[in-house]
């Protein structure tokens, strides 16, 4: 039973991996604020994305600000990274909160990348499934 268990498991893990890959989603917190979750197999370094459709204030909290990032928004551009080589652990959950003007209507230009600057491959997940 649980070898079966365990073997269960594994597939989920491996599926959720294989079929949502690392990701970037938007979700509004319901306070004029919208959270970035991310989907990462490997740290994160640094990330930059554009929000498309909304006008970007400020950028905030999440693992960005747990990890001691940097982070720059404004305009459509968030920009963050660590000047300490901080890395936020593979994993999912809220890479920062953002405050904008408007509703934004998804992610584009994204590149997030490993402590050393390689690419990570990550895509905008609007949650279609598609």
């Amino acid at each position: 039973m649980f070898t079966y268990l365990k073997n269960t498991v594994t597939t989920m893990l491996f599926l959720t991996t294989f079929l949502f890959g690392n990701s970037l989603t938007l979700s509004d917190n319901g306070d004029g604020t919208w959270a970035v979750g991310y989907s990462s197999d490997a740290a994160i370094g640094g990330f930059q994305f554009n929000v498309d459709g909304a006008t970007v204030n400020s950028g905030s909290g999440g693992d960005a600000a747990g990890a001691g990032f940097m982070v720059s928004a404004g305009g459509s551009t968030v920009l963050g990274f660590s000047l300490t080589g901080a890395t936020i652990a593979a994993g999912e959950g809220v890479l920062l909160n953002l405050s904008v003007t408007g509703t934004p209507t998804g992610l584009s230009g994204i590149v997030v990348s490993d402590s050393v600057g390689n690419d990570l491959g990550f895509s905008y997940d609007d949650g279609s499934g598609d």
